[in-house]
């Protein structure tokens, strides 16, 4: 219960990061996917049902307040958290080249995904642009917010862990 409330809180608190802080920097015009990191880290290190749900979650924000397509991002950031969280097994401790690798594939795909359902469907087939001036801009600044992110969700994530361990050896639980 306790993992439940703490993952919602940090829902919570990367959405509102996101959607206030971030856009005020001036970095290339584009803002860095701070959802997606989540999403990421998160699906990375608990697992598919973990990715999914926070996929959904992130997904849901980002439909309820910015979306005209209702329910477009929370699939797609929930394909995003299972297709990571399916990497489960591959998971180190403390390394943090293959949450980067994985961090710069999914933004990428993401963006294909809304580039295809947002602008190709409507013929805007400057493709090259959209990759030149968005794409790679928000990936590279993504990616290099994803290293200290994916520690600070790495040492909630042991915290939480730590904690669960404890309640388990309480001597109110052992019968």
């Amino acid at each position: 219960m306790c993992r439940k409330i703490v993952t919602a809180v940090c829902v919570l608190v990367t959405f509102l990061l996101q959607s206030t802080v971030f856009p005020a920097l001036p970095f290339f015009n584009v803002t860095p996917n701070l959802l997606l990191i989540l999403t990421v880290s998160l699906g990375f290190v608990h697992g598919r049902r973990t990715g999914l749900w926070v996929g959904f979650l992130c997904g849901l924000l980002i439909d309820l307040f910015y979306s005209n397509l209702f329910g477009f991002y929370s699939l797609t950031y929930m394909y995003i958290g299972y297709l990571n969280g399916l990497l489960y097994q591959v998971f180190f401790d403390e390394d943090i080249k293959v949450p980067m690798i994985l961090t710069a594939v999914s933004d990428f795909g993401y963006n294909l995904v809304f580039y295809v359902i947002q602008f190709a469907f409507r013929m805007r087939f400057d493709f090259s642009a959209y990759l030149v001036h968005t794409i790679l801009p928000e990936m590279v600044f993504t990616v290099l917010l994803s290293i200290p992110l994916y520690r600070i969700f790495f040492l909630i994530n042991r915290k939480l862990v730590r904690y669960e361990l404890e309640g388990q050896q309480s001597p109110w639980l052992k019968r």
